[in-house]
């Protein structure tokens, strides 16, 4: 194609993709698995701080953590985002929120989709619950979002 200046160019359509899976380990392993079941577990640290989703290593002192408890499955938002205008890859197909929530017994937040219905109904501290997709297999989509408690 030649363009304003007498110049040849040219252009070809280029996808960058990752088409490989990738094995998660023991202990997000052991998350997924929980997932598949219904339930949410974290790792607890030497110092008893429990984080979820669990980590391998304390993030303070980098040792390994081995000790996995059950959190949840409510919990409390601690800060959000509004999403007026959903993409196709967004997990709703209408406006929500991104927001980090502390489960019941973890001292770390997670990242999820919530599902308040409006956004003057969302709010730092609200209690909310997963929504859990009628068949679950073992990933994070297997929450479709979490809801406000009734």
């Amino acid at each position: 194609m030649a363009a304003a200046d007498g110049e040849v160019s040219f252009s070809a359509p280029h996808i960058v993709e990752y088409a490989y899976r990738r094995s998660v380990g023991a202990v997000l392993g052991r998350f997924f698995t929980g997932l598949r079941e219904r339930k949410l577990v974290g790792t607890r640290t030497r110092a008893g701080r429990v984080l979820v989703p669990p980590c391998e290593y304390d993030p303070d002192t980098g040792e390994s953590v081995a000790e996995f408890v059950d959190v949840g499955p409510a919990g409390v938002v601690t800060t959000w985002a509004w999403v007026y205008a959903p993409s196709a890859k967004h997990p709703l197909p209408r406006p929500f929120a991104w927001a980090l929530i502390q489960l019941d017994g973890a001292d770390t937040s997670m990242l999820h989709a919530v599902d308040a219905g409006s956004e003057s109904r969302m709010r730092t501290g609200m209690r909310v619950q997963p929504r859990w997709r009628a068949q679950t297999v073992g990933e994070i989509r297997d929450i479709e979002c979490f809801e406000p408690e009734a």
